[in-house]
């Protein structure tokens, strides 16, 4: 159920490369709860069910947020302030298409996550593996349309200063000092 290790990490001066970055390691926790949900049934609430279980917490209680919050909090407001003309309603559209894919998947993980709660302190709750695959499914699309529209876009309308200042901020919400 591990993780993959040993990914190249964009750093802070490179923050369109962090997000993009940031969603193959959604995706790969995602495949972890696919693979939790089977393993549960064949070996219980094991010690290997419950790492699980709490990294999964972990990072869509950290990184997870984060990224969402780097995007609601810094890319999007920038983004609006430089779109002009039809790139303005281009970004109006796809942020609120964005914001409200992220609010539905916030409470689909939300309630995930109380199942899991369970799972990390060593009592088995069985997984639903359709809210699981609706959760990762909901997910994969946000993501694909972030990769296809969102990070053409900000390459596209962000200057090299908008593109540092977005970095500056997203290193500082992980509490990084950002050169």
């Amino acid at each position: 159920m591990g993780l993959r290790t040993g990914q190249a990490l964009a750093d802070f001066e490179h923050p369109l490369q962090i997000l993009g970055a940031c969603h193959q390691r959604i995706g790969d926790q995602c495949e972890t709860l696919r693979k939790l949900a089977a393993h549960l049934p064949l070996h219980g609430c094991d010690a290997e069910a419950q790492q699980a279980a709490s990294n999964v917490m972990r990072y869509f209680d950290s990184a997870g947020r984060h990224h969402r919050e780097d995007e609601e909090h810094d890319l999007f407001p920038r983004l609006a302030g430089c779109a002009r003309g039809r790139n303005a309603e281009r970004v109006a559209s796809l942020v609120r298409r964005l914001k409200q894919e992220h609010h539905e998947i916030e409470e689909a993980w939300l309630k995930l996550r109380e199942a899991l709660e369970t799972i990390a302190h060593g009592d088995s709750v069985p997984l639903d593996e359709a809210e699981i695959g609706r959760f990762c499914d909901m997910y994969r699309a946000h993501m694909a349309r972030e990769d296809a529209d969102l990070i053409p876009l900000a390459e596209l309308l962000l200057d090299a200063d908008d593109q540092a200042a977005l970095g500056r901020a997203m290193a500082a919400r992980r509490g990084i000092i950002a050169r």
